[in-house]
């Protein structure tokens, strides 16, 4: 099988288009008045929870569904798997969305965000702070993703005298954009680490720092595999099932180095009943773990490896398992004292739907445009 990018053209206003324009439109709308009157107006957000979806979503999750352009480059350029290389600019342009969507959202989520840019004046910087790190290695990041990013456009208006010169730096920052991710997904979970007591015993550990970023490189490859399979069926194109199986085969044993750690804790601090006490933390710990099963038991089978509904049921899984992970880490296991409850408004939910539809509007056009998804020819 050989593979080269091109673009797989054909119309850009399509029936799944002019509804995520819908959605972005909402959410423009409501953003005003997020501007406007403050996040208030907007938000069910307060003192006791001051994060609430846009940073458990668009951040914390969103990060981690964004983590295909740094899994496929460790592959590739650290472990030297040359084989995926037709994976990585479509991993990479999920990646540049993600990413860059997530630091737009955070002006969202902060109050005084005509203040933001105090994040890099040094006599404001507070180099202690594990939110100051995440927020740096995030902004640093999305940086890094667009140059990454370039060589696309280059070949797009064919540009090959840039292409080159832009190659022969480039390596540097694909080392930047290995290093930020590591940094960066294992401090989310230091960040909630830091709130003691307020997080519940089934998810507050020492080891959230590894278990988020195992967790964010079993969701980069998932990711892929999502989008690979999704693309092809929306597309009509081949689909990349070699290459696939053989990416999925690293997600059994690292989920299984993930499950081990975390029960092998739960069960050391006597925490692993409350899983069992029919309430919603301990209701969603069990939905998590299951979900977490379904791609390590599944993908152990070089058959199902090799079955594209196999492949698709369980990326959507670990996509999943992830997600309801993370928010159950920063929402559903937080618990900030009597008094304070939180459920997101109906704008702050269509805000985040606004932010997801203009993901896929701009992934839509970008490979109708330039050439990113690998043109499949088996031999």
């Amino acid at each position: 099988m050989t593979a080269e990018q091109k673009p797989i053209g054909g119309k850009i206003v399509t029936k799944t288009f002019l509804i995520c324009l819908f959605f972005v439109v909402i959410a423009g709308i409501l953003l005003v008045k997020r501007f406007i009157y403050g996040i208030g107006a907007v938000s069910n957000m307060s003192d006791g929870y001051p994060w609430g979806i846009w940073i458990a979503y668009d951040v914390v999750v969103g990060t981690a569904f964004a983590c295909g352009g740094y899994a496929v480059a460790m592959l590739v350029y650290v472990f030297n798997k040359g084989e995926y290389h037709p994976l990585v600019r479509p991993a990479l342009l999920a990646s540049v969305f993600g990413y860059t969507l997530a630091g737009v959202s955070i002006f969202f989520d902060i109050g005084r965000y005509w203040q933001a840019y105090n994040l890099i004046v040094p006599k404001y910087s507070q180099l202690n702070s594990v939110m100051f790190e995440v927020a740096l290695c995030v902004s640093t990041y999305i940086i890094v993703l667009w140059i990454e990013f370039m060589p696309s456009f280059f070949d797009w208006l064919n540009k090959p005298q840039l292409l080159r010169t832009l190659h022969k730096v480039l390596f540097a920052f694909i080392a930047f954009g290995v290093l930020l991710p590591t940094m960066h997904q294992s401090s989310l979970g230091l960040l909630v680490y830091i709130a003691g007591e307020k997080i519940s015993p089934l998810w507050q550990t020492p080891f959230l720092p590894l278990l988020f970023l195992i967790t964010a490189i079993t969701m980069g490859y998932s990711v892929v595999i999502f989008e690979s399979v999704t693309s092809s069926l929306a597309f009509k194109r081949d689909m990349e099932i070699p290459l696939l199986a053989k990416l999925s085969g690293f997600i059994p044993p690292m989920l299984g180095v993930y499950l081990a750690v975390r029960f092998w804790d739960l069960v050391g601090r006597n925490s692993l009943g409350l899983a069992f006490t029919g309430t919603l933390q301990g209701n969603l710990f069990l939905i998590e773990n299951i979900l977490y099963l379904i791609p390590t038991i599944a993908l152990l089978s070089p058959i199902k490896r090799t079955n594209p509904r196999w492949l698709f049921i369980s990326a959507v899984s670990m996509l999943l398992a992830g997600g309801i992970y993370r928010f159950n880490t920063f929402l559903v296991g937080f618990d900030p004292g009597p008094g304070w409850h939180y459920f997101p408004s109906f704008s702050e939910l269509m805000i985040t739907f606004g932010m997801i539809a203009i993901e896929i509007m701009g992934y839509t056009i970008l490979v109708k445009k330039l050439p990113v998804l690998p043109d499949i020819k088996h031999a």
